[in-house]
């Protein structure tokens, strides 16, 4: 199941995954469907979390035994009998739900959506985004295990239907082109795997400053997007001397210039924002519309939830890499505006760096009126490309949701164009300096999933499980589960006499 997930993308075996676990479960009982379900989880989220282990060990741990657990609280709600084809898809899909919520307003890693971004079952996200795909991969698995089993019709129906879901989600609306938008993406490159306490910050302004000048000016360009944090600074943006730099590359460009901004609040806070720099070189610095706070923050990377309890355990670990001070969050839409040369201006979903793994932020930004979503992002600080690859599977899953062009931007990868069917148009590698130049599209429109949001696989998930349930046969999970129990016990104690 965690071969599935990018950076290694072997979706195939993510679905046969899922079909040994749903032969583990096999009359078995109540403890046995825990554990081995853990087991799963473990086997999952090992490898696929790794990078944490540079930030907080003790919290690789946790998030891993958290994530585990559900698992084995999936297995616990699926019955041993033949209801739980029906079943595990269904808690599988709750427990994600979960996961896209709580904790701390929601830590969707390592989904099992992510598996399929590349895959043929992909269309099916936009009809109810991740969580109908998440069910579509369950009952997949499950049909591969009836297969196995030789049970024909069952295994049969259940990739049917799912291979006719993602067939209708081709075929269904994505959007409209209303005009080509000629957009530039800045990577300026750098090494991966520091720290914003390491890096000076004057150095990354200058690398992305340097790219950025690579781009032919007097309006080449429509649009163009520097990535999060390429600005940095302890005081206020319209007070130094880089809000002019900013302003002249605007003016040199022609055209309007999307920027990240770390902004020193006090000591104990910053803000973290996007800012749009007209092709006059303007910029209202605090009006909507111009600039976007970072709302859905990282937990223990922007913010330390119960900070007087964390703090002295990391001190007393030897730790260091907790932010010393909480990012501000942002309040209001989640959309810019972008004043082009030709006096038009055109409303983007703003969704900066970890807020592209949350379905509604997207969604949010396009009810809006965006007509193209920008993603300014850092991942340098990063261990490994499991997060940044896995970042790339979720602008492919937003683009599909929403039937919009997605813009990814980080100053040491990955960048990305991605198109409305979900394909990388252009990427970048980790660490070079490049700008992605392409001709995109402006849409308007909607998809069912940009509409219905979660309530839909939410409701059907729900249905699942308790029919599931209700199917099983009276007194049979009972049964089986004492059944099984006695069964072991008696291995355990050896023969007994007559």
């Amino acid at each position: 199941m965690c071969a599935g997930l990018p950076p290694w993308g072997w979706w195939p075996l993510t679905l046969l995954g899922v079909a040994g676990w749903v032969a583990l479960l096999a009359g078995a009982a109540p403890s046995s469907r825990f554990w081995r379900s853990c087991g799963v989880g473990l086997g999952w989220f090992v490898p696929s979390l790794l990078w944490m282990v540079t930030f907080t060990p003790p919290g690789y741990v946790i998030a891993v035994c958290v994530f585990a657990s559900l698992l084995g609280l999936a297995g616990l709600a699926t019955p041993p009998g033949p209801s739980r084809v029906l079943a595990l898809p269904a808690a599988l899909a709750v427990t994600e739900l979960i996961r896209y919520h709580a904790p701390f307003g929601g830590v969707p890693l390592s989904m099992a959506s992510l598996t399929q971004a590349d895959a043929p079952l992909a269309p099916i996200a936009r009809l109810g985004g991740p969580v109908l795909l998440t069910l579509g991969i369950a009952a997949v698995g499950v049909g591969i295990e009836a297969l196995v089993r030789r049970r024909w019709a069952w295994g049969g129906s259940l990739i049917g239907v799912v291979a006719a879901v993602a067939m209708l989600g081709v075929v269904a609306p994505s959007g409209n082109a209303i005009a080509p938008l000629r957009v530039a993406v800045v990577q300026g490159g750098g090494p991966q795997g520091t720290v914003a306490l390491d890096t000076d910050p004057a150095d990354v302004f200058a690398r992305h400053l340097t790219a950025s000048q690579t781009i032919d000016g007097d309006g080449a360009v429509d649009l163009v997007v520097w990535p999060e944090n390429v600005v940095t600074i302890s005081g206020k943006l319209a007070e130094d001397e880089w809000n002019d730099v900013l302003a002249d590359e605007a003016r040199r460009l022609g055209a309007p210039l999307e920027v990240g901004v770390v902004e020193g609040v006090d000591a104990k806070h910053f803000a973290n924002f996007s800012i749009v720099y007209g092709p006059d070189g303007t910029v209202a610095l605090n009006a909507a519309g111009s600039r976007y706070d970072k709302e859905r923050r990282v937990p223990f990377g922007e913010y330390v939830p119960f900070r007087p309890i964390i703090e002295p355990i990391e001190a007393s670990i030897g730790g260091g890499l907790l932010p010393r001070r909480d990012q501000l969050p942002g309040t209001g839409l989640a959309v810019l505006d972008l004043p082009l040369a030709s006096g038009e201006t055109v409303k983007a979903a703003a969704v900066i760096s970890w807020e592209i793994f949350f379905p509604r932020r997207v969604r949010e930004g396009v009810a809006a009126g965006g007509q193209l979503v920008l993603n300014p992002t850092n991942g340098a600080s990063y261990w490994l490309t499991l997060v940044q690859s896995q970042q790339v599977a979720n602008s492919r899953l937003r683009a599909i949701e929403s039937g919009r062009w997605v813009l990814q931007a980080a100053p040491t990868g990955f960048s990305a164009v991605v198109n409305p069917s979900g394909g990388v148009v252009q990427r970048t590698a980790v660490s070079e300096q490049r700008v992605l130049q392409a001709t995109i599209e402006r849409r308007d429109g909607n998809t069912i999933a940009q509409t219905t949001g979660l309530l839909f696989p939410s409701l059907l998930s729900t249905v699942l499980l308790l029919a599931a349930w209700v199917l099983a046969k009276p007194g049979e999970s009972a049964l089986r589960d004492r059944l099984s129990d006695r069964l072991r016990r008696g291995r355990s104690a050896g023969p007994r006499r007559p």
